[in-house]
């Protein structure tokens, strides 16, 4: 028998003792238990939800440390947990920069966006942005890069939701697959619905809790069977999936194009959390800057033990399960943790991490549809079209509506992206949000003179340029993993459009602003740079 024959023989195997891990029965029951106890905490949290504050922003009335493990709850999505660890399980060093990435644009968020966003806005990331600009079309462009990386963001967790349950159940079929996503979609609209922001809120602070607790039983198993010694397990995963996987190279080190486009995820990943619209309106569920602040000191630790945590997961697949059998198993890549679970502690671990990674996903869809559902019945609905005078109760009953048909679109599109990394998909969202958010973040807090073409230039060209790029990019087409197969219509070479797209959106914003005839108000200007600094007038924010 040929090595290729081998290979293959190989791999079938594995597909085969994969195919349905655990006890299916299990599984569901713990699922069952978990969605009944979060439900019910919704249900009680939701009884206060009178006010359009109530339901887009908890009543503020959390704390930076509850915000802050919220917070790690919203961003430690299932990209982290089910795609990081395949990431580095299967690309071993180069895996692990997608933990590097996310954890130090937490350092971004801290330094330059929390503090003076909760100062100056209200309920969503528009507020701030047309504070001193033109109303209608700042929020229309702010809601329209809200709802685009949302959706991206909403398409990763869709996937990683279909991957893992498929692996539990022993589903292998893209039928089978498909109706689970739309039941992760049906439970995540029921969830804010029923919740808001402050049911959700409590699901993410359980969700995180579980997540580290669960992560760290792990990763202190792992290290335990190599004799808590890190080289050792390092070693044993390089015994099994060959030295590669310890050294930069193996998924961005091949060319010079894989080279660029590691720097284009780099960019996209450390600029892009503090362009996230759901972490943004994190800032709004605490009752004052400062608390805004130990939120993220918060979040940045939870989040970075957890990181760490990863990297022991990953290698511990690796050593333990063997890319062959990950790749093979229902999910693919995004199979390691659970296979890794299954592995150390039999059907039950499998079923109590596997529900975690499931909580995970439910608390992250159901952040980020209220974003999006804000962002629409806000924005859009209540200031644009009925001018900031809404009939009683309208603005969040068309926020409610919005979650429906937001839902909807999110189980198409997860459908549609069966297979794919999830923290690739996720990257691609922080390019997104890097390339049409932050610029006009940034710009706004920061200069003077910016103006409300700056911003228009800066979010339609940044948000434009980064779906086009993405379009034409070996993502879509003309790869072994494109979305669609059997076609070739790519030129752009690179999977990430971040290093193109995020200077543009900065580039546009300075020339709009340049090149603009009208000048901004600027009394307003220093009453929001008043505000951004000093927090006064925040609680009454008002726009102009």
């Amino acid at each position: 028998m040929n090595v290729s024959a081998l290979h293959a023989a190989t791999s079938a195997r594995a597909a085969a003792e994969t195919t349905s891990v655990g006890s299916p029965i299990l599984n569901i029951s713990i699922f069952g238990a978990f969605v009944a106890i979060t439900l019910i905490i919704v249900l009680r949290a939701s009884r206060n939800n009178k006010t359009a504050a109530d339901y887009y922003a908890a009543g503020r009335s959390f704390t930076g440390p509850q915000n802050g493990t919220a917070i790690a709850g919203d961003y430690l999505s299932a990209a982290s947990f089910l795609g990081i660890c395949g990431a580095i399980a299967i690309n071993g060093y180069d895996g692990f920069l997608y933990s590097i990435g996310f954890l130090v644009a937490w350092l971004v968020a801290l330094l330059l966006v929390a503090e003076l966003m909760r100062n100056t806005g209200k309920f969503t990331m528009a507020d701030v942005l047309s504070f001193r600009l033109k109303q209608r079309p700042v929020r229309l462009a702010a809601a329209t890069t809200t709802l685009v990386v949302c959706f991206f963001y909403l398409l990763a967790q869709m996937a990683g939701a279909g991957g893992l349950v498929s692996l539990l159940l022993g589903i292998n079929d893209k039928v089978g697959q498909s109706v689970v996503i739309a039941v992760v979609g049906a439970l995540m609209i029921i969830y804010v619905l029923v919740g808001g922001m402050k049911g959700t809120t409590w699901v993410q602070i359980i969700k995180a809790c579980l997540l580290i607790a669960g992560a760290a039983v792990m990763t202190v198993w792992v290290l335990a069977l190599h004799g808590f010694n890190l080289s050792e397990l390092l070693g044993a995963a390089a015994a099994r999936g060959g030295e590669a996987v310890l050294n930069p190279g193996l998924q961005y080190g091949i060319s010079e194009i894989s080279r660029l486009d590691f720097i284009s995820l780099a960019l996209a990943l450390v600029l892009g959390t503090a362009g996230l619209p759901h972490v943004l309106m994190r800032f709004y569920t605490v009752p004052t800057a400062k608390e805004a602040r130990r939120s993220v000191v918060w979040a940045i630790w939870l989040i970075g033990v957890f990181y760490l945590f990863t990297l022991v997961l990953g290698y511990g697949a690796g050593a333990l399960i063997g890319a062959d059998a990950i790749k093979a198993a229902p999910g693919g890549v995004n199979s390691a943790a659970p296979l890794l679970a299954f592995e150390l502690g039999g059907p039950l671990l499998l079923g109590l991490i596997s529900a975690v990674a499931f909580a995970t996903i439910l608390a992250v869809v159901a952040g980020l549809t209220i974003t999006a559902a804000a962002s629409f019945s806000h924005d859009v609905y209540a200031s644009v079209i009925k001018r900031g005078k809404p009939a009683p109760g309208m603005e969040v009953k068309v926020a409610r509506i919005t979650v429906v048909i937001i839902g909807i679109f999110a189980i198409v599109g997860g459908i549609g992206v069966q297979g794919q990394n999830i923290a690739f998909l996720v990257a691609l969202a922080f390019a997104v949000a890097a390339s049409a958010n932050l610029p006009t973040i940034l710009y706004s807090l920061f200069w003077k003179r910016f103006s409300t073409r700056g911003a228009l230039w800066s979010m339609y060209g940044g948000l434009g340029s980064a779906i086009f790029l993405i379009i034409f990019s070996p993502v879509v087409s003309g790869s072994e993993t494109a979305m669609i197969q059997g076609v070739d219509f790519h030129w752009f070479p690179l999977n990430n459009p971040g290093i193109v797209s995020i200077p543009l959106g900065f580039i546009l914003g300075w020339l709009g602003t340049l090149t603009s005839r009208t000048l901004e108000n600027p009394v307003v200007a220093a009453e929001m740079e008043v505000r951004s600094l000093t927090g006064h007038g925040a609680e009454g924010a008002t726009t102009h």
